[in-house]
């Protein structure tokens, strides 16, 4: 498989506090990487270090390289914007903006990106929504407010605005953590469905779903990448002990 991302030497800090050390990472082309470990390890300063949301914080730096098709995106000339329309992200608790309706809330990158053809908006739409599971359940009630749909629903019209605008890569930090297992299980199903175009990170304290989702896995703790393989050699012969005990539940 292509490489879609490589990081190389990548450390983060908030102030003085240093989350992530030294982290070099490849992360394949449409494929699933899982990023897993116990509170506070850095994953999700990790993911957020991969489009610059981390560095909307005050107080936060990065150092070291995050190369997207061989292009730093931490170069003088990369415009940050642009990278976070090639890097997608989906957050731990769905975040629709509440103002808007259901098809507001879905066409509102394309608009911002410039897109003004009212028929391309709408089948931008339509098929954003059917990419995210979603279409059936809300076509008749597209101009009611996003907020009348449950949490489920909420997360998968999360991930139907972040793929609107069709980025290359889609990160998730925790996307089912608020969300009951049914919902949980409809978005692993999504997951797995739109891998074949985009490539995808998800941060998880669910090691269960780090097996059943992910290609990839790394291992993270005390801001160190520990241990970074195939899943199934992860989670049935890993390398380092504190793997091991990670994942048999010794400690986390």
């Amino acid at each position: 498989m292509a490489k879609k991302l490589v990081i190389e030497h990548l450390n983060a800090w908030f102030g003085a506090v240093q989350a992530i050390k030294d982290i070099t990472i490849d992360i394949e082309e449409n494929g699933v990487t899982a990023v897993i470990g116990p509170s506070g390890c850095g994953k999700t300063t990790f993911v957020r270090c991969l489009n610059r949301i981390h560095e909307v914080v005050d107080s936060a730096r990065v150092s070291g390289r995050v190369m997207l098709d061989g292009i730093d995106i931490y170069s003088k000339t990369s415009d940050p914007v642009l990278v976070r329309r090639r890097i997608g992200m989906v957050f731990q608790k769905p975040n629709p903006f509440p103002t808007m309706s259901i098809f507001e809330n879905v066409a509102a990158g394309l608009k911002l990106n410039g897109i003004k053809k009212k028929d391309r908006i709408a089948d931008t739409v339509e098929q954003s929504l059917k990419n995210a599971a979603l279409w059936d359940e809300v076509k008749d009630k597209l101009f009611k407010p996003a907020t009348t749909l449950s949490g489920g629903q909420q997360q998968r019209l999360c991930i139907a605005r972040t793929i609107a605008i069709e980025p290359e890569i889609v990160l998730m930090d925790e996307p089912a953590s608020a969300l009951d297992p049914i919902s949980t299980a409809r978005i692993e199903e999504l997951i797995q469905q739109i891998k074949e175009r985009y490539t995808i990170v998800i941060v998880t304290h669910n090691m269960q779903q780090a097996a059943r989702v992910s290609d990839y896995t790394g291992f993270f703790l005390l801001g160190e990448l520990i241990e970074f393989n195939r899943t199934s050699d992860i989670f049935t012969n890993p390398i380092d002990k504190r793997t091991e005990d990670y994942i048999t539940g010794r400690f986390g």
